[in-house]
Protein backbone atom coordinates (compact mmCIF):
# COMPACT_ATOMS: atom_id res chain seq x y z
CA UNK A 1 0.00 0.00 0.00
CA UNK A 2 1.27 3.49 -0.88
CA UNK A 3 1.95 5.42 1.92
CA UNK A 4 0.22 8.70 1.19
CA UNK A 5 -3.52 6.89 0.82
CA UNK A 6 -2.88 4.91 3.97
CA UNK A 7 -1.99 8.31 5.84
CA UNK A 8 -4.93 10.19 4.18
CA UNK A 9 -7.42 7.10 4.97
CA UNK A 10 -6.23 7.38 8.86
CA UNK A 11 -6.46 10.72 8.83
CA UNK A 12 -9.94 10.62 8.22
CA UNK A 13 -10.89 8.45 10.54
CA UNK A 14 -8.93 10.25 13.50
CA UNK A 15 -10.57 13.45 12.05
CA UNK A 16 -13.84 12.28 13.55
CA UNK A 17 -12.32 11.96 17.04
CA UNK A 18 -11.28 15.84 17.32
CA UNK A 19 -7.94 16.23 18.71
CA UNK A 20 -8.23 13.29 21.37
CA UNK A 21 -5.88 11.18 19.27
CA UNK A 22 -2.85 13.42 18.95
CA UNK A 23 -0.15 13.22 21.30
CA UNK A 24 0.29 15.24 24.61
CA UNK A 25 3.62 15.29 23.59
CA UNK A 26 2.70 17.79 20.90
CA UNK A 27 1.80 20.04 22.94
CA UNK A 28 4.31 19.58 25.05
CA UNK A 29 6.69 20.53 22.40
CA UNK A 30 5.28 22.76 21.08
CA UNK A 31 4.55 24.83 24.16
CA UNK A 32 8.28 24.89 25.23
CA UNK A 33 8.88 26.14 21.73
CA UNK A 34 6.86 28.93 22.03
CA UNK A 35 7.95 29.97 25.43
CA UNK A 36 11.64 29.54 25.00
CA UNK A 37 10.80 31.81 21.58
CA UNK A 38 9.23 34.86 23.74
CA UNK A 39 12.19 34.83 26.66
CA UNK A 40 15.01 34.75 23.80
CA UNK A 41 12.74 37.97 22.50
CA UNK A 42 13.53 40.53 25.14
CA UNK A 43 12.34 43.46 22.64
CA UNK A 44 9.54 42.26 21.97
CA UNK A 45 8.39 40.56 25.58
CA UNK A 46 10.40 41.73 28.40
CA UNK A 47 9.66 39.21 30.95
CA UNK A 48 9.50 40.20 34.54
CA UNK A 49 11.03 37.77 36.71
CA UNK A 50 9.57 36.79 40.73
CA UNK A 51 12.32 39.39 42.28
CA UNK A 52 10.82 42.10 40.49
CA UNK A 53 7.32 41.57 41.65
CA UNK A 54 7.33 39.14 44.54
CA UNK A 55 3.73 39.86 45.46
CA UNK A 56 2.04 39.76 41.89
CA UNK A 57 3.92 36.80 41.32
CA UNK A 58 2.57 34.83 44.47
CA UNK A 59 -1.19 36.53 43.94
CA UNK A 60 -0.69 34.79 40.32
CA UNK A 61 0.25 32.04 41.29
CA UNK A 62 -2.29 31.38 44.54
CA UNK A 63 -5.29 31.81 41.78
CA UNK A 64 -3.60 29.06 39.50
CA UNK A 65 -3.17 26.62 42.44
CA UNK A 66 -7.03 27.20 43.08
CA UNK A 67 -8.15 26.95 39.87
CA UNK A 68 -5.74 23.38 39.21
CA UNK A 69 -6.97 22.14 42.77
CA UNK A 70 -10.68 22.81 42.07
CA UNK A 71 -11.32 23.07 38.32
CA UNK A 72 -10.91 19.38 37.69
CA UNK A 73 -8.87 19.90 34.61
CA UNK A 74 -7.98 17.13 32.29
CA UNK A 75 -4.36 17.90 31.72
CA UNK A 76 -3.75 19.05 35.12
CA UNK A 77 -0.48 16.19 36.02
CA UNK A 78 0.38 17.04 32.54
CA UNK A 79 0.98 20.58 31.90
CA UNK A 80 3.71 22.67 33.43
CA UNK A 81 1.02 25.48 34.13
CA UNK A 82 4.16 27.76 34.96
CA UNK A 83 3.15 31.98 34.67
CA UNK A 84 5.30 34.44 33.16
CA UNK A 85 4.55 38.56 33.96
CA UNK A 86 5.50 40.71 30.38
CA UNK A 87 6.06 44.18 30.84
CA UNK A 88 4.26 46.48 28.56
CA UNK A 89 1.69 48.66 30.01
CA UNK A 90 0.17 49.48 26.89
CA UNK A 91 -1.36 45.83 25.81
CA UNK A 92 -4.26 44.47 27.50
CA UNK A 93 -3.89 40.80 27.38
CA UNK A 94 -2.58 37.50 28.06
CA UNK A 95 -2.27 34.35 26.31
CA UNK A 96 -1.98 30.45 27.69
CA UNK A 97 0.16 28.59 25.19
CA UNK A 98 0.20 24.83 24.63
CA UNK A 99 2.23 22.62 27.46
CA UNK A 100 0.58 25.10 30.07
CA UNK A 101 3.00 27.85 29.82
CA UNK A 102 0.71 31.34 30.55
CA UNK A 103 1.92 34.74 30.03
CA UNK A 104 -0.02 37.91 31.62
CA UNK A 105 0.91 41.60 30.52
CA UNK A 106 1.03 44.18 33.01
CA UNK A 107 -0.92 46.02 31.07
CA UNK A 108 -3.84 43.78 31.70
CA UNK A 109 -2.94 43.20 35.14
CA UNK A 110 -2.28 47.17 35.94
CA UNK A 111 -6.00 47.93 34.14
CA UNK A 112 -7.88 45.14 36.43
CA UNK A 113 -9.89 45.81 39.70
CA UNK A 114 -10.07 42.72 41.35
CA UNK A 115 -8.74 39.61 42.18
CA UNK A 116 -11.70 37.89 40.47
CA UNK A 117 -11.13 39.57 37.64
CA UNK A 118 -8.07 38.32 37.20
CA UNK A 119 -8.75 34.91 37.96
CA UNK A 120 -11.64 34.67 35.29
CA UNK A 121 -9.22 35.45 32.98
CA UNK A 122 -6.44 33.52 34.19
CA UNK A 123 -8.83 30.49 34.33
CA UNK A 124 -10.25 31.72 30.21
CA UNK A 125 -6.55 31.67 29.06
CA UNK A 126 -5.80 27.94 31.21
CA UNK A 127 -8.97 26.16 29.94
CA UNK A 128 -7.63 27.12 25.84
CA UNK A 129 -4.84 24.79 26.71
CA UNK A 130 -6.15 22.33 29.01
CA UNK A 131 -8.55 22.04 25.73
CA UNK A 132 -6.15 22.18 23.61
CA UNK A 133 -7.55 24.77 21.36
CA UNK A 134 -4.35 25.46 19.94
CA UNK A 135 -3.48 22.03 18.93
CA UNK A 136 -6.90 21.63 17.25
CA UNK A 137 -6.00 24.63 15.33
CA UNK A 138 -2.65 23.88 14.13
CA UNK A 139 -4.22 20.44 13.11
CA UNK A 140 -6.85 22.72 10.90
CA UNK A 141 -4.31 24.42 9.61
CA UNK A 142 -1.24 22.10 8.92
CA UNK A 143 -3.46 19.46 7.97
CA UNK A 144 -3.89 15.86 9.64
CA UNK A 145 -1.69 14.24 7.59
CA UNK A 146 1.23 16.27 8.68
CA UNK A 147 0.29 15.43 12.79
CA UNK A 148 -0.54 11.75 11.21
CA UNK A 149 3.41 11.61 9.90
CA UNK A 150 4.82 13.09 13.01
CA UNK A 151 2.73 10.90 15.18
CA UNK A 152 3.64 7.58 13.27
CA UNK A 153 7.54 8.63 13.40
CA UNK A 154 7.61 8.60 9.68
CA UNK A 155 8.60 12.86 9.51
CA UNK A 156 8.00 15.72 12.06
CA UNK A 157 9.88 18.29 10.46
CA UNK A 158 7.04 20.26 9.95
CA UNK A 159 6.63 20.69 13.71
CA UNK A 160 10.14 22.04 14.00
CA UNK A 161 10.18 25.59 15.35
CA UNK A 162 6.20 26.10 15.09
CA UNK A 163 5.45 27.11 18.97
CA UNK A 164 6.29 30.91 18.35
CA UNK A 165 3.98 30.72 15.51
CA UNK A 166 0.94 29.78 17.96
CA UNK A 167 0.82 33.38 19.21
CA UNK A 168 -0.71 33.67 15.69
CA UNK A 169 -3.37 31.66 15.65
CA UNK A 170 -7.58 32.25 16.28
CA UNK A 171 -9.82 30.59 18.30
CA UNK A 172 -13.40 29.66 17.16
CA UNK A 173 -15.98 31.36 18.74
CA UNK A 174 -16.61 27.86 20.26
CA UNK A 175 -13.59 27.68 21.98
CA UNK A 176 -13.77 31.09 23.16
CA UNK A 177 -17.40 30.46 24.26
CA UNK A 178 -15.83 26.59 26.00
CA UNK A 179 -12.93 28.84 27.31
CA UNK A 180 -15.79 31.36 29.27
CA UNK A 181 -17.73 28.25 30.43
CA UNK A 182 -14.91 26.74 32.18
CA UNK A 183 -13.64 29.67 33.49
CA UNK A 184 -16.68 29.78 35.63
CA UNK A 185 -16.35 26.19 36.45
CA UNK A 186 -12.56 26.86 37.78
CA UNK A 187 -13.59 29.01 40.09
CA UNK A 188 -17.23 27.85 41.05
CA UNK A 189 -16.27 26.28 44.88
CA UNK A 190 -13.41 28.66 45.62
CA UNK A 191 -13.70 31.38 47.65
CA UNK A 192 -13.16 33.98 44.15
CA UNK A 193 -16.32 35.02 42.39
CA UNK A 194 -16.72 32.81 39.55
CA UNK A 195 -18.24 35.73 37.23
CA UNK A 196 -14.59 37.15 37.04
CA UNK A 197 -14.60 36.86 33.09
CA UNK A 198 -17.63 38.72 33.00
CA UNK A 199 -16.54 41.40 35.29
CA UNK A 200 -13.86 42.15 33.10
CA UNK A 201 -15.85 42.63 29.87
CA UNK A 202 -18.12 44.96 32.07
CA UNK A 203 -15.72 46.88 32.98
CA UNK A 204 -13.87 47.24 29.36
CA UNK A 205 -18.08 48.52 27.71
CA UNK A 206 -18.17 50.84 30.85
CA UNK A 207 -13.94 52.26 30.50
CA UNK A 208 -14.58 55.62 29.14
CA UNK A 209 -11.36 55.61 27.44
CA UNK A 210 -11.24 52.54 24.32
CA UNK A 211 -8.08 53.20 23.74
CA UNK A 212 -6.95 50.29 25.89
CA UNK A 213 -9.66 47.56 24.48
CA UNK A 214 -9.17 46.86 20.60
CA UNK A 215 -6.46 44.43 21.20
CA UNK A 216 -8.02 42.25 23.56
CA UNK A 217 -11.80 42.53 22.28
CA UNK A 218 -10.08 41.49 18.86
CA UNK A 219 -8.86 38.14 19.66
CA UNK A 220 -11.48 37.68 22.03
CA UNK A 221 -15.13 39.05 20.74
CA UNK A 222 -18.29 39.83 21.80
CA UNK A 223 -17.81 40.90 25.16
CA UNK A 224 -21.40 41.45 25.72
CA UNK A 225 -23.23 38.16 24.56
CA UNK A 226 -20.15 36.60 25.86
CA UNK A 227 -21.33 38.20 29.69
CA UNK A 228 -25.18 37.28 29.23
CA UNK A 229 -23.70 33.36 28.85
CA UNK A 230 -21.30 33.61 31.55
CA UNK A 231 -23.84 34.72 33.57
CA UNK A 232 -25.96 32.21 32.79
CA UNK A 233 -23.11 29.77 33.72
CA UNK A 234 -22.91 30.97 37.38
CA UNK A 235 -26.60 30.41 37.23
CA UNK A 236 -26.51 26.84 36.21
CA UNK A 237 -23.97 26.35 38.77
CA UNK A 238 -25.82 27.33 41.55
CA UNK A 239 -25.16 31.68 41.28
CA UNK A 240 -22.74 31.33 44.55
CA UNK A 241 -21.37 34.57 44.44
CA UNK A 242 -17.54 35.09 45.43
CA UNK A 243 -15.39 37.43 46.74
CA UNK A 244 -14.18 39.84 44.42
CA UNK A 245 -11.50 40.82 46.78
CA UNK A 246 -10.91 44.23 45.25
CA UNK A 247 -8.68 46.19 47.94
CA UNK A 248 -6.94 43.01 48.36
CA UNK A 249 -5.80 42.90 44.41
CA UNK A 250 -4.81 46.32 44.38
CA UNK A 251 -2.32 46.66 47.26
CA UNK A 252 -0.85 43.70 45.84
CA UNK A 253 -0.09 44.79 42.49
CA UNK A 254 1.96 47.47 43.67
CA UNK A 255 5.22 46.13 43.47
CA UNK A 256 4.39 46.11 39.48
CA UNK A 257 7.37 48.75 37.89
Amino acid sequence: MKKWPFLLLIALIFSACGNTWIPISIDQTLGEQAKDGIIQDPANYKILEEQDCPNTYKMLEELRDKILKNGNLTHKNDFTWEIKIIEDDSVLNAFCVPGGYIFIYTGLIKYLNSKAAIAGVLGHEMAHADQRHSTKQMAKQLGLSVILQYVLGIDHSSLLNLGINLLTLSFSRGDESEADYKSVEYLNGTDIDSRGAAFFFEQLIDETNKEVAPEFISTHPNPENRIENIYAKWKELGAKKGNRYELEYKSTIQDLP
